[in-house]
């Protein structure tokens, strides 16, 4: 069994159950976008995560010990051979940073120095936001802002 085999049986089996993912955060003790990202191979889980996981998906042994891995991040996400995302969802994803990237890039250079935004102390909120005009997907990302160093 591998890592990836793990992530579709999670997905298989969270489909099959119709168990969502807030439930399995609130299982883990975690937010959903973390706990989602980690069932979906990008986060090692405690052993202790992973078991209630685990029996809330009907995982074998072997899957629930591949979620306390320490995972290749960035995998998964974009199929092997590919360099842009052709998922639509995630190409979004991908042109908000073609488009906006180097205006974020200016404006944490301006309000910060020279540096960069941490995607290890990290957090993110996910929601819905009501509009007139129809639902809106609402993201915050934070990051720590990490001081490029002078020597």
């Amino acid at each position: 069994m591998t890592r990836n085999d793990v992530t579709e049986l999670v997905v298989f089996n969270r489909m099959k159950k119709g168990i969502t993912w807030a439930s399995l955060a609130e299982a883990c003790g975690k937010s959903v976008p973390w706990t989602t990202s980690a069932l979906l191979g990008q986060h090692q889980m405690s052993k202790e995560m992973a078991q209630a996981a685990g029996a809330m998906l009907d995982l074998p042994d072997d899957a629930v010990m591949l979620l306390q891995h320490v995972p290749y991040k960035g995998t998964g996400s974009i199929p092997v051979g590919q360099t842009v995302p052709t998922d639509p969802l995630i190409y979004r994803f991908y042109e908000m940073v073609m488009v906006y990237g180097s205006t974020y890039k200016e404006l944490i250079h301006e309000e910060f120095g020279d540096g960069i935004m941490s995607a290890i102390d990290f957090d993110m909120e996910f929601g819905r936001q009501a509009d007139p005009n129809g639902d809106r997907v609402k993201i915050t990302l934070t990051g720590k802002y990490l001081k490029y160093k002078q020597f």
